[in-house]
């Protein structure tokens, strides 16, 4: 009985619920926190305040390490140590011809134009292209290199990051032909995941239920953006 009270208030956890942070975070936050206390013990007399400060922070830097748990990742929804995938399917219908809207896609650079969780695509030649991400943070921004893997002109672009990126992002975009013949039926599916370890752990909560949404509002606004006049004339500037 106490054992399990222990295991329900984070004393003693005999499973993963309550593990959220990977063991390469969890030994920089004991040796921070071992380092911090210790400096606030070794001047408790000489500054009561900023020690007494010190002493509470290496304690919960300490425990954040031995039991593996911070409540602060557990309050923004990251409450295990697995990579937090987004995936996004969407299917929308656009008033304008199928190679038209293909064109427009398959010129990587203009997705920033409507996504904005994007600050920059440059394509490096016909199939790479150096991507360039916005935390939901504002703080930074993550970037890694895609490569298209799959182009059939005016039906498919499928495009994935390239081996050992930041970010692994894959995606998939189908343009089919409405039935009346003058619009164009869209399917998208795009999915981000960060890597595994301790720099991926550290990332995953970026990857949240709140940036999921905005992923998914970006590629409904291709739709709006789309659907504007002067969506021929970008593509036309576009090209070289």
């Amino acid at each position: 009985m106490a054992t399990t009270a222990l295991q329900q208030t984070g004393g003693i956890s005999s499973g993963n619920d309550l593990i959220n942070i990977n063991w390469p975070e969890r030994y920089i936050s004991i040796a921070a926190g071992v380092k911090i206390g210790l400096s606030g013990i070794k001047h408790i007399f000489r500054s009561p305040f900023s020690s007494l400060l010190k002493i509470g922070a290496g304690g919960y830097l300490l425990n954040r390490g031995i039991t593996g748990h911070c409540e602060l990742y557990s309050q923004i929804g990251m409450r295990t140590t697995d990579p937090i995938n987004v995936n996004i399917k969407s299917s929308f219908t656009i008033n304008k011809p199928r190679m038209e809207v293909y064109s427009f896609w398959r010129k990587l650079d203009n997705l920033p134009l409507f996504m904005n969780h994007l600050e920059s695509v440059d394509v490096l030649d016909n199939e790479r292209s150096h991507w360039v991400m916005k935390l939901p943070t504002g703080v930074t921004t993550v970037s890694w290199d895609a490569e298209i893997v799959r182009d059939v002109p005016g039906e498919l672009i499928g495009w994935s990051s390239l081996p050992d990126s930041i970010i692994d992002n894959a995606g998939k975009v189908r343009f089919r032909d409405t039935e009346d013949g003058n619009g164009t039926l869209v399917d998208v599916v795009i999915s981000y995941q960060p890597p595994a370890g301790g720099f991926g752990a550290s990332l995953a909560h970026v990857l949240n239920p709140v940036f999921k949404n905005m992923v998914d509002k970006d590629v409904q606004n291709f739709k709006q953006y789309m659907d504007l006049d002067n969506v021929s004339e970008v593509i036309i500037i576009g090209e070289e």
